[in-house]
């Protein structure tokens, strides 16, 4: 077997040749076709963490690790168009928002996306950044998957990218691979339709047709001699080739069975001789004795030849399985074992490669990650589309499909413009983040083998974009944090300065409101048990989150969050962000995810332009029942809710409820409900 390999400078031919004997002699596993010896690093460019077509499969081990160790992943795209609003149609319902939107996930392409993976060093009290930047290949590589796309460019968006000096040609020539869901469902039930003869349609001759029938005559009389043939040099198989005629010139004759003649031969063996089987030959057609043995190995064969086509092509939505949880145990190292310049296996120590995956796989399984985004309402609309599937009719649905995705996300948009008002603010993600970098605390640094936006504003390229939210989620939320600006509801009417985000980014406010509850809340998150409601009760209820702004409370009072370890703790299908993202909090960093904060800023997406102005995920209020995604429309009934949703606001909202409680314990569930109620 041959195997492609390249050794460290420092390996000597006399230790290398042992290590290739075994290779040359003997027949070995194809799982194991790379040789475990001392693994050569695999290149990673230090300065840009910039992944196209031949580095993405290198990389994605790494990429995969430093997915399972984050805290939270922040997203960004780049589009070749948006959804184009109707000015005169007025203010349009979040359900028209999502179908114009839908409308364009399914015309128009991703051609860029980048992810920031953020980690908490508790060791050093810092949050670390890993930024990457993919191009996405709207092309299908990987030929036999019988999958089409059809997609366009809209013209504004083009002449915006070809602006800020996006190279258009990139996508199609360096492009990272991918493939939705619905595409591999398509690509299987292709193949599993091609290779159904019983399902193929015969072709039907006409009397009329006078040279067809008289090929399938010529046909039947070659099949017949063949098989009747009792010569010792018959052979095992017969060709059905063109035809020669005695009418037609040497330039004229065919040297090739057409499409048409093929389905003819196929057809007549296949209804005439059940004891024989036909194979598409170049130019010709074998006829060959039916084995059932053989026709299931070859089945076998084909079946799995398209199981690494699609895992080739799959690509990008490794990552997108992986950050929602998903089973990504079929991912083939040996494609991961390759230099990332020139896409050349390489050798590896197979059993490290192998350690580091199962341990990723083991923290990311069903563990979906807490996903990030600025203004992401339609990010999220187009990533559905593009690797998950048919986006459904109603944004309702959409949002119940896309939480048991992911239970908590975050849009800082909304972060920044809580409580804002009927006047949409200045809340760029550029004015944001400047706003925000005069603030030295929480500690944010950028991992050294990510560094090539250290020094560099790469604006509207999606890794970048996607570093700066990850900035601003952090600094933000520990600032929200610190002021203890829990505000229940979006108030109408707030005060806005300078025409910025309600929560105006200022050292005058921060110094205001930290010198007040700052401490004590720090002191919560050390001990890991920030849930905001201590340091609610000190400001009188909620603080507004525009300093000096007189807030009025129109929601419920708020209940306290479950404490950890709480055998009623709310836990939707077992899907929740776990481990460093769960327990662990940086003293003065961001409040922990499972905290209160986040069931005010959570899971609420930014919609300005809209009538309702936000998109909901999950639950408000467990005891006012399932929200609308529409302010003002019937609520869904939702099954009745345990006792753990009650009493547990700090668990992930679900819309799947658990309904099976333990008999023994119902006396003192409905204690604790009482006491709730």
């Amino acid at each position: 077997m041959t195997v492609s390999c390249r050794a460290s400078y420092e390996s000597t031919w006399s230790e290398l040749l042992p290590r290739l004997l075994p290779f040359l002699s003997t027949t070995h596993s194809t799982t194991e076709h790379i040789p475990s010896i001392a693994s050569t690093d695999k290149a990673r460019n230090t300065a840009s963490m910039d992944v196209d077509k031949t580095s993405f499969y290198p990389l994605l081990l790494d990429i995969l690790t430093d997915i399972s160790d984050a805290a939270f992943v922040t997203i960004d795209l780049e589009l070749s168009g948006i959804p184009t609003k109707d000015p005169a149609a007025g203010k349009p319902t979040l359900q028209q928002r999502y179908l114009e939107t839908k409308e364009a996930a399914e015309r128009y392409q991703i051609l860029q996306i980048g992810i920031t993976c953020v980690e908490q060093d508790a060791s050093s009290g810092k949050y670390v950044l890993k930024p990457y930047n993919f191009d996405l290949s709207p092309v299908i590589n990987e030929r036999g998957l019988d999958v089409e796309r059809i997609f366009s460019y809209q013209s504004g968006a083009a002449e915006f990218l070809l602006k800020v000096g996006f190279d258009m040609g990139r996508p199609f020539t360096h492009g990272v691979p991918y493939l939705s869901r619905a595409e591999s469902k398509t690509a299987r039930e292709k193949f599993v339709k091609r290779n159904d003869r019983g399902a193929v349609a015969d072709i039907a001759i006409k009397p009329t047709e006078v040279e067809s029938l008289a090929f399938l005559a010529r046909v039947r009389s070659q099949v017949d001699e063949w098989v009747a043939s009792t010569s010792m040099k018959t052979p095992e198989y017969l060709n059905i080739v063109p035809f020669d005629s005695d009418n037609v010139s040497n330039e004229q004759k065919q040297e090739e069975l057409s499409r048409f003649e093929k389905r003819l031969v196929h057809q007549i063996v296949r209804a005439e001789y059940p004891e024989l089987t036909t194979i598409s030959r170049r130019g010709m057609i074998q006829v060959i004795k039916f084995d059932q043995e053989r026709e299931d190995r070859i089945a076998e064969g084909r079946k799995r030849d398209l199981e690494e086509r699609i895992a080739r092509q799959k690509g990008f939505r490794w990552i997108i399985d992986a950050m929602h949880g998903g089973n990504i145990t079929s991912l083939d190292l040996r494609e991961c074992a390759r230099d990332s310049v020139t896409g050349e296996y390489i050798f590896v120590n197979m059993d490290d490669m192998k350690g580091q995956f199962h341990r990723a796989q083991a923290l990311l399984r069903n563990n979906p990650k807490v996903l990030v985004g600025h203004n992401c309402f339609l990010d999220l609309v187009y990533i559905y589309r593009t690797f998950i599937g048919t986006l459904p009719d109603t944004v309702e649905e959409f949002q119940r499909k896309l939480h048991k995705l992911w239970p908590v996300i975050v849009d800082t948009k909304y972060m920044s413009t809580h409580n804002c008002g009927d006047i949409s603010p200045a809340s760029s993600l550029e004015q944001i983040a400047e706003q925000l970098s005069a603030f030295q605390t929480p500690g944010v640094e950028v991992d050294p083998q990510h560094s090539k936006y250290t020094d560099l504003a790469a604006f509207h390229e999606a890794g970048y974009d996607s570093f700066l939210t990850a900035q601003v989620a952090v600094r933000l939320s520990a600032k929200l944090e610190r002021e203890g600006a829990y505000v229940d509801d979006d108030a109408h009417g707030a005060e806005l300065k300078d025409g910025m985000a309600a929560v105006k980014l200022t050292e005058k406010a921060l110094d205001h409101q930290s010198a007040a509850n700052g401490s004590k809340a720090n002191e919560q998150q050390v001990n890991g048990q920030a849930d905001g409601t201590d340091s609610l009760r000190e400001a009188n209820g909620f603080t507004p989150s525009v300093p000096g702004h007189k807030w009025k409370r129109t929601g419920e009072p708020t209940l306290e969050a479950a404490p950890e370890g709480d055998f009623f703790e709310y836990d939707p299908t077992d899907r929740k962000p776990r481990g460093q993202s769960i327990g662990t909090t940086i003293p003065g960093g961001m409040p922990r995810f499972g905290s209160d904060f986040w069931r005010v800023y959570g899971n609420k997406l930014r919609v300005f332009g809209t009538q309702e102005g936000v998109c909901l995920f999950g639950l408000a209020n467990p005891l006012l029942g399932f929200v609308s995604a529409a302010a003002g429309s019937a609520p869904v009934s939702p099954p009745p809710p345990s006792i753990s949703a009650v009493i547990s606001l700090g668990s992930v909202a679900s819309s799947d409820f658990e309904t099976t409680i333990c008999a023994s314990l119902s006396a003192t569930i409905l204690v604790q409900l009482l006491l709730v109620l």
